[in-house]
């Protein structure tokens, strides 16, 4: 089948949707999950077993938002500077700690066993904790190679599977044996290991899953997880470990931070030597990267792959998401101010309002990113049927205050996202069967991490070279340390390493991980925490701001329509058809910065907005994380079934008692 479709997915939906399959597979599977022996028999349906293992982790991840194997929600997405919308765990008005609270945060533990399978993290480790053993046993028969490379898959994917349980809940039990459900068995009343021990367990099956997976896959199979992602996921996974919502003596004890330096650069050198590096060197081709679809890039060490096809595999729901009403799309994807103001100057320095940066004329002199990352009136954003397309999206407002909206393009704010969007996506279907894939990590990722984990260990010179592989990649200059400026400890270098995370990966699904990790909602803490990491690091809590939306806004009334209800004609149509549309590919993209300039000056203002981005109850409202959330309780459920387990601190338990697990050592 020529049909480009998720490797990840490709059997699995092949059998769901119309394979014949004389074994059954489609079927549920009895027994808890155990499948009959004769799957290890012959390679092709021990595939079958292994792709649906990846299906039942990445179905459903189609945005590079989403996160958490096996679930994937954006929702974390609203709780940072990315994204407006105040949801309940940031909500000042709601709290949440008590055991009855818990279904309200999340319920991606799982539930006990029962007549029927439910995909949760515990069935996932049964299924793959089966295979492990199993394929030994009853596929001898089967290639050496094979058998080696199908168990580094499967050890991959616990791995994944226990760092999304730790950084959702801390301590875990560890599960590595097949057991069968008991209420009689004390053998299987297995504790909350601590997290030293689940990072233990994970670090042990990636150094297992790098030992027995291949440096590349062939063409056929790419997508499959590689010896340098488990040697980069190792890296990823004891930064955490390093950090301070784990941590409590960060700032006192190098250990944890030079474990995760040792394992970034063992990571580097592997993926190196494998062909893997940053992509180009240009902020074209940093955006044209995202783009390399079901086909090798050399920035991407995991990717989900996606498909154009309309009745097979799962489409990216990322292009609809981002386009305007006006190209057909669901409606632009409003960047909050906070995000339009982030982003460094065109020679790396940070913004500041009346010195370097005009907050009004946001789009001039801006980091090379800042232009494949965002969108504006004036921009040129393209598509498959209109290549010259030019986005305009400002509101107008008549005599008697009423307002409407340029090309029907309801917007809250005056730049949009349009990182990861596809100037050749078609509006045939208003771009739902989006093939664009998602690079989980990627190389730059990687970089940063080492980056971070010097700037931990004050080695600062380092902290500035990593950076700078990344800012040098996109044009930034090296002039004062590629804008950087003098780092004058380790806090700064810190600061300064979390910063480019915020940029370089912003709309990738890891900021509120950076956030969760480095505790910088506040500095308040439940008993028995220690965080005092905003202080530390100079960075302002996140808690008490909001999320900042404006209207860019034609400064003149135009008259009232005659009729009245009908809609006035635009007052600004003729002359921007006059205007030169700014595109960073352009030879001219200086004097269209330039033009465009004038053009704002000329015409526009930042209205507030009639409802705030940010608002509840239709009233404006600010962030406010509970500092109990950054790791979550178990639910009434999992302690009623399993009474041994502890709660988590910070959150109550069946008896109302305050729980007593803690999460950082």
């Amino acid at each position: 089948m020529k049909t480009k479709i998720n490797r990840y997915l490709a059997l699995a939906l092949l059998i769901i949707l119309g394979a014949s399959c004389s074994d059954d597979f489609l079927q549920e599977k009895k027994n808890y999950g155990q499948v009959d022996n004769s799957f290890y028999e012959s390679q092709e349906r021990a595939d079958w077993y292994i792709n649906k293992l990846y299906y039942n982790f990445y179905y459903g991840y189609n945005s590079p938002l989403s996160t958490i194997v096996g679930s994937f929600s954006d929702a974390s997405s609203y709780y940072t500077e990315e994204r407006a919308g105040i949801q309940n765990l940031i909500n000042p008005a709601i709290s949440y700690s008590t055991i009855n609270d818990i279904s309200n945060v999340t319920s991606y533990y799982g539930a006990k066993l029962g007549a029927s399978l439910t995909n949760n993290p515990y069935t996932r480790i049964r299924d793959i904790n089966s295979f492990i053993v199993n394929v030994d046993i009853y596929g001898s028969n089967l290639d050496q190679t094979y058998r080696d490379q199908a168990k580094g898959q499967m050890y991959y994917l616990r791995a994944m599977q226990y760092f999304d349980l730790m950084r959702v809940y801390g301590g875990v039990p560890i599960v590595t044996t097949v057991q069968n459900g008991s209420s009689t068995d004390e053998s299987i009343k297995l504790p909350r290991a601590s997290v030293g021990e689940v990072v233990a367990q994970i670090t042990k099956d990636l150094d297992k899953a790098a030992e027995l997976l291949p440096n590349n896959w062939n063409a056929a199979n790419y997508g499959r997880f590689t010896k340098g992602a488990a040697m980069a996921q190792k890296a990823r996974v004891l930064l955490t470990y390093a950090s301070p919502l784990f941590n409590k003596n960060w700032d006192t004890d190098n250990t944890r931070w030079q474990a995760a330096l040792d394992a970034g650069l063992a990571a580097e050198t592997q993926l190196t030597q494998d062909g893997y590096g940053l992509y180009g060197s240009s902020a074209k081709d940093w955006a044209n990267m995202f783009l390399i679809d079901n086909a090798f890039c050399k920035e991407a060490i995991t990717v989900k792959l996606l498909s154009s096809n309309q009745t097979v595999a799962e489409n990216s729901g990322w292009e609809k998401g981002l386009r305007p009403v006006s190209q057909g799309g669901g409606g632009a994807f409003e960047a909050p101010k906070e995000m339009i103001d982030l982003f460094p100057m065109k020679d790396g320095a940070k913004p500041v309002a009346g010195t370097n940066y005009d907050p009004f004329i946001f789009f001039k002199d801006r980091d090379p990113r800042f232009y494949r990352t965002f969108t504006f009136s004036g921009d040129k954003y393209a598509y498959k049927e209109n290549t010259n397309s030019v986005l305009w999206a400002y509101r107008y407002v008549d005599v008697n205050d009423k307002g409407y909206f340029s090309d029907n393009n309801q917007e809250s704010s005056p730049a949009f996202v349009r990182k990861m969007s596809n100037p050749a996506a078609s509006n045939s279907s208003a771009f739902q069967y989006s093939s664009t894939d998602i690079m989980e990590y990627r190389y730059a990722e990687l970089l940063l991490n080492i980056a971070e984990s010097y700037a931990a260990l004050g080695d600062i010179p380092n902290t500035i070279a990593y950076i700078g592989k990344v800012r040098n990649r996109v044009g930034i200059p090296s002039v004062n340390n590629y804008g950087l400026g003098t780092l004058a400890d380790k806090y700064a270098a810190i600061n300064a390493a979390l910063y480019e995370r915020r940029v370089e990966l912003a709309y990738e699904g890891k900021r509120f991980w950076d956030v969760q990790r480095w505790m910088l909602y506040s500095d308040d803490a439940v008993s028995g925490i220690t965080n005092n990491t905003c202080a530390k690091l100079g960075l302002t809590p996140i808690n008490g701001t909001k999320r900042t939306g404006h209207y860019l806004q034609y400064k003149n009334a135009v008259p009232a329509p005659v009729p009245a209800n009908t809609t006035p004609p635009d007052p600004l149509a003729a002359q921007r058809a006059l205007l030169s549309p700014v595109d960073p590919d352009s030879a001219n993209f200086a004097a269209q910065i330039a033009a465009l300039e004038t053009f704002y000056n000329n015409n526009f203002v930042l209205a507030d907005l009639i409802t705030p981005l940010d608002s509840y109850n239709n009233v404006a409202s600010y962030i406010d994380w509970k500092p109990n959330y950054y790791i979550n309780g178990l639910q009434t459920g999992v302690l009623s079934y399993n009474p041994w387990l502890e709660q988590t601190i910070g959150w109550g338990d069946a008896s109302g008692s305050t729980g007593t697990f803690n999460y950082q050592e």
